[in-house]
């Protein structure tokens, strides 16, 4: 059994652990984009602010680890970009040196995670207007934080990043703008709910602009970031988008798997695609919901983890 794994995180690193304890003789690789193949990314945040003071901490597990405890391969710098499921084979590509080459499957797991959205407005290439995805995201988003004497921020969105960002860039001691185009922050909750989190960020410091869209960011005259809305302007020495995350699903679609209705890879309840041969867990995949029956993308950590295990119990047979 040779099963190869497209991305880390959460969703792989988990099937590949899970999938050396039920088959020890398999021959398991890791392919990762990135330089990292296990990081906390509920933690980004924290350092960022500096409750969790050590980088090293962010790093779950290293290539070292997993090659050392469980005897599986992982290629860091490393992208799947293509999938002949006919022929059982994936195509791989080094980021550094742009080489690519061939690699034969019985079973691929595909984890290719979330990315942030980043709407198509005007001056949202700006160079201190960030989004947060991974290490490399928080080091720039942190030295920003740091670097000039950066005394103000805006938090666009009032999701999870959202909030966690704007409560440890408040620690930073930076005064803090939220901007929320819906009337509440945490949509999932009921007003009632919300509105005690208001309390608490306006008791914080905390700016909250609700009910305000983002139309354009542009520069002052002194160099700081200009947000214009629909509400009005607000000036910031840096800028943080959160507004939600985008199945990464480019991967997917050459290959011919279905997607669902929301745009997610399309898997079953053993977490198989379109393709027998072919799973996917993590941020990218569509499920049902277990209480309203309707499809969903639940891009969590938590559901992450435990797609990866029954990926792996499955993609073993």
């Amino acid at each position: 059994m040779r099963l190869l794994i497209a991305g880390g995180v959460a969703g792989g690193a988990t099937a590949a652990a899970r999938a050396r304890r039920m088959d020890e003789k398999a021959e398991i690789v890791i392919f990762e984009r990135g330089e990292h193949i296990s990081f906390a990314n509920c933690g980004l945040p924290y350092y960022i602010g500096g409750e969790i003071t050590s980088r090293d901490s962010l790093l779950v597990s290293t290539p070292a680890f997993f090659k050392a405890r469980f005897n599986v391969e992982v290629r860091t710098f490393t992208e799947v970009t293509g999938i002949d499921a006919a022929g059982g084979r994936i195509t791989v590509r080094d980021t550094r040196s742009g080489e690519t080459s061939e690699e034969r499957y019985d079973s691929l797991i595909l984890s290719p995670g979330a990315a942030p959205v980043k709407p198509q407005l005007p001056g949202v290439e700006l160079d201190n207007v960030f989004t947060l995805r991974n290490i490399p995201d928080t080091d720039v988003i942190k030295a920003a934080a740091e670097a000039g004497g950066a005394k103000s921020a805006v938090v666009v969105g009032g999701g999870f990043i959202g909030l966690e960002m704007a409560e440890n860039l408040a620690r930073r001691g930076l005064k803090v703008t939220v901007i929320e185009m819906l009337d509440q922050v945490m949509a999932p909750l009921d007003i009632e709910m919300a509105a005690q989190l208001h309390d608490h960020l306006t008791e914080k410091g905390v700016e909250l602009r609700l009910g305000e869209a983002v139309k354009s960011f542009g520069k002052t005259a002194a160099g700081k970031t200009l947000v214009s809305t629909s509400g009005g302007e607000v000036e910031a020495d840096l800028v943080v988008l959160s507004i939600g995350v985008r199945p990464e699903v480019e991967l997917a679609k050459r290959a011919g798997l279905a997607l669902g209705p929301l745009g997610g890879i399309l898997v079953d309840e053993t977490l198989r695609t379109s393709d027998p041969r072919i799973f996917a867990v993590g941020d990218a995949v569509e499920i049902k919901h277990r209480v309203t029956g309707r499809p969903v993308i639940l891009p969590l950590a938590g559901p992450a983890n435990k797609q990866g295990r029954i990926a792996a119990d499955n993609a073993l047979g």
